[in-house]
């Protein structure tokens, strides 16, 4: 058989990339073709996703695509979860969303749990609570009467939106919808009792689909080359980490007495199991984890943590102040630095969306009393023994959730290729630390549109292919 070519639409908040996949030999190549920045812009004092321009880069991935000169099989678009774009009841775009930063959610938990408790919401969801869900986002929105959401007729999460914008389906992806905190994990639905009891219109909430379901076929408009005249839309596991969760390179899948965890390491890390069902009960609530869809039926059990946001700030405050330095400069300069010296909790609300980071950083240990970092290098090593810190704490919940001591975890996503962290990581956890794949979001893209296109009879055959087709590297714990 030839080669067959799928073209993965990979958006995080601050960048995203078109990556064409090419599965030949029971190996998937994979090749970054564009790449353009994201973030939030500012109007009026209010955080926004600039959908439009977001849609004009897909478009040039698509042209570049075609350019290699051989059919795209299918297209699929992953994004992160929870913010959404709405439709008027002649399906145009009535506003860009909101980013899930915006101040518009804030405070906004008290006044949910008098609509309904956090334990009658988790009960309905299995979801953690924050903020910046969907189902808060659109809460807020109720209370301010804002007109957006009264003139809407059609709900569609970000990875939906650019689906509809490519072929003009109107469906929910499945592992999108578990991130809102309106979807029901045990009737596998929109949960019809939350959005009554929060003054939701029923209608926005359109039909949820699985992963791998082909939505149509890309808009004639759309087609400026025969290589794409046939080229197909196809929903993936449309939440990113669900598509970095099944490039996760195990030897199993949804193993009912899981050895393994995952941490999809970015912007956020999330950091969880891969279960057959999911696990709504008092001391998940308590812990503050998370149930949400995973491909197969299976759910992921993870927890959100604030990631390499915190580094990834520093170094853009760094720049703007002039100090420019690459990533193996800041490395040495953090192994300089003593061990341990400063611990912080960088899931704290004052890291969420400061306007300078170190200066955030350096207000939360003087309120705390813990030793301010002062130089680079013990900003970068406070980022990272931070994050490796909070990484050990969620580590030894899922062994506890797990019934059993973890020996395995696997770190995809752009923070497998930190070394440094990786190493923390296994030190902190005493567990064996293995890396890769760096593309594990566009590679579990790619393998769902395999599985549209009948190529992958099972995802343990699929983790078999990713297997074949990456490289891990091994770190194994020692004491500092």
């Amino acid at each position: 058989m030839p080669a067959r070519h799928y073209l993965a639409i990979d958006c995080g908040a601050s960048g995203g990339r078109c990556i064409r996949g090419s599965f030949d030999r029971g190996r998937i190549q994979l090749e970054p073709i564009h790449s353009f920045p994201n973030g939030g812009i500012e109007r009026n004092g209010r955080l926004f996703w600039d959908e439009g321009a977001l849609w004009r880069e897909i478009q040039i991935g698509l042209a570049k695509a075609a350019e290699r000169g051989e059919p795209i099989c299918s297209v699929g678009v992953d994004t992160w979860g929870v913010d959404f774009g709405l439709l008027d009841d002649k399906d145009r775009l009535i506003a860009s969303p909101y980013h899930y930063r915006d101040r518009h959610t804030q405070g906004i938990l008290p006044r949910a749990f008098r609509v309904s408790s956090r334990e009658a919401i988790f009960e309905e969801t299995g979801l953690q609570f924050m903020e910046l869900n969907t189902l808060f986002q659109l809460f807020a929105m109720r209370e301010a009467r804002d007109p957006v959401l009264e003139n809407a007729s059609k709900l569609l999460l970000m990875p939906d939106l650019f689906h509809w914008m490519l072929c003009g389906a109107t469906k929910t992806e499945r592992t999108n919808a578990s991130t809102t905190q309106l979807y029901n994990p045990r009737t596998q639905s929109w949960s019809t009792k939350l959005i009554e009891s929060f003054g939701l219109p029923a209608q926005l909430f359109c039909e949820i689909v699985d992963p791998g379901t082909i939505l149509g076929t890309l808009r004639t408009d759309l087609v400026h080359s025969r290589f794409l005249s046939e080229t197909k839309v196809v929903a993936p596991a449309s939440h990113d980490t669900a598509s970095a969760v099944l490039a996760v390179p195990a030897t199993g899948f949804a193993e009912s007495q899981p050895e393994w965890c995952y941490i999809s390491s970015g912007t956020w890390s999330l950091m969880g199991l891969e279960l057959e069902a999911p696990r709504i009960e008092d001391r998940i609530r308590q812990l503050n984890f998370t149930n949400e869809a995973g491909v197969g039926g299976t759910t992921r059990l993870l927890k959100n943590i604030s990631g390499l946001w915190l580094l990834q700030e520093c170094q853009r405050a760094w720049r703007e102040a002039g100090h420019n330095h690459d990533w193996p400069t800041l490395v040495q300069l953090a192994k300089a630095e003593q061990p341990l010296r400063t611990i912080i909790d960088p899931d704290d609300p004052s890291f969420l969306a400061p306007s300078n980071m170190p200066q955030a950083i350096q207000a939360f240990c003087k309120a705390h009393d813990l030793r301010t970092p002062e130089t680079l290098g013990q900003f970068v090593r406070c980022c990272l023994e931070s994050l490796s810190e909070k990484y050990r704490q969620v580590f030894e919940h899922l062994c506890t959730i797990a019934g059993r001591r973890l020996t395995k975890i696997h770190i995809v996503g752009g923070g497998a290729q930190n070394e440094l962290l990786c190493q923390m990581t296994a030190d902190a956890c005493g567990a064996v630390v293995l890396s890769g794949p760096v593309e594990a979001t566009a590679l579990g893209n790619v393998i769902m549109q395999m599985v549209a296109d009948k190529l992958v009879p099972n995802f343990s055959e699929a983790r078999q292919i990713v297997r074949e087709s990456c490289e891990l590297k091994v770190y194994t714990p020692h004491k500092l």
